[in-house]
């Protein structure tokens, strides 16, 4: 029986085989649109639109090992992961069950075009667990969540959700993006599809765009049907970026996991947060849900200032390591206020409603040492 190899081996080198001599150690650049293909062959060709430049195959396989999947896929962006993935198990007619707590992004894409396409979607509260059997329909066809949430990074228990699913025969779609495969991989709780936006820690140095797809070879295959004629495609040189940074992908996620921790017990010591959300915090809702089936509590934290949109802007300005931009995962510290950004959509009352007031500000942790976050922080709390 051949030994499984640990989660950092096959982060580096995926399935390994023996080298023949003089085999580059990093895998080339197939800058390349398309490849010459055998006369006559009924094969299918290798064409960079097609999702199979050697790239993006190894990415794709990397992945699947790493989620314990069948197999995966690489697409142009996180949205775009989401809206195949979707598309690919919903058809005109169809009723999707999302979970309220997601990405205003996706809300939009659900609420907003889905309908386009003739497939209903509803919202409920993903902690109540008679929400989700109250809210099946007939025609009901897949569920979807989000766990770690954005941006009050709760911690959603998808065993009970998984069993509803299969006991109706529905599809369960799952966006990891903030728990990345180190720290949590919902397939092994009974999801069917993971979702990431690999922009984030995947990548994880702030200059790829990419999204993927990973579970059954049946809906993989259906996800790269769509691929062909909705051009997600992924550019050869940001497959080749994120086959080297999931290279590091263990070291970097263990790192975030340890330093984001520090950071939120010491934020949670500060008077001019009102609360602070991180699973790994005992006073986090989900602390004992996070502790049971997550390896690690993440590298993104939200914090609430008492001085709310004023307040958070003077902190903002007198910050000098983390760096105000969206996006998170990457190997530098950064911080955004989701009234701006992520949740700019609704009104104060209702982001209120949703437990992100003004002056709520999400961190994503990086790799700098966390005594300078830490210092950074105070100095600029020290501004208010």
């Amino acid at each position: 029986m051949k030994r499984r190899l640990g989660f950092s081996t096959r982060a580096v080198h995926g399935d390994p085989e023996g080298r023949p001599d003089w085999a580059p150690v990093v895998a080339p650049l197939y800058q390349s649109a398309t490849f010459t293909n055998p006369i006559g062959s009924a094969q299918e060709v290798i064409y960079a639109r097609y999702g199979n430049n050697p790239n993006h195959v190894a990415i794709a396989k990397r992945l699947a090992l790493l989620e314990g999947a069948e197999a995966a896929l690489f697409v142009g962006s996180g949205m775009g992961a989401i809206a195949l993935s979707h598309l690919a198990v919903l058809r005109p007619g169809d009723h999707l069950l999302s979970s309220e707590w997601i990405y205003g992004g996706v809300y939009r894409l659900f609420a907003q075009e889905f309908g386009r396409f003739g497939i209903e979607v509803s919202f409920v509260n993903p902690l109540e667990p008679r929400t989700w059997k109250r809210g099946l329909k007939k025609n009901t066809r897949a569920i979807f969540v989000e766990t770690p949430t954005n941006p009050l990074l709760r911690v959603l228990d998808l065993e009970p959700i998984a069993t509803l699913c299969k006991t109706e025969g529905l599809a369960l779609l799952v966006d990891a993006t903030f728990a990345t495969p180190l720290n949590y991989r919902p397939l092994e709780h009974g999801a069917d599809v993971v979702i990431h936006s690999a922009t984030k820690y995947l990548n994880g140095h702030s200059d790829v765009l990419a999204g993927a797809v990973a579970g059954s070879e049946s809906v993989i295959e259906e996800v790269r049907k769509l691929l062909h004629v909705w051009g997600q495609a992924l550019d050869p040189m940001a497959a080749w970026l994120i086959d080297r940074g999931m290279k590091t992908l263990a070291v970097r996620v263990a790192r975030q996991n340890e330093t984001a921790l520090a950071v939120a017990e010491w934020c949670a010591k500060q008077s001019q947060f009102a609360t602070v959300h991180y699973p790994g915090l005992p006073s986090h809702a989900d602390h004992d849900v996070a502790k049971r089936i997550l390896n690690g509590f993440g590298g993104m934290l939200g914090v609430e200032l008492k001085g709310g949109a004023r307040a958070a802007e003077r902190f903002l300005r007198a910050l000098t390591i983390a760096a105000h931009a969206p996006s998170l995962g990457g190997v530098e510290t950064l911080v955004s206020e989701p009234r701006l950004t992520s949740h700019a959509m609704l009104t104060p009352d209702a982001r209120a409603r949703a437990g992100i007031p003004d002056g709520f500000l999400r961190f994503s942790i990086g790799l700098e040492d966390s005594d300078d976050i830490i210092a950074d922080f105070a100095q600029a709390l020290a501004q208010l």
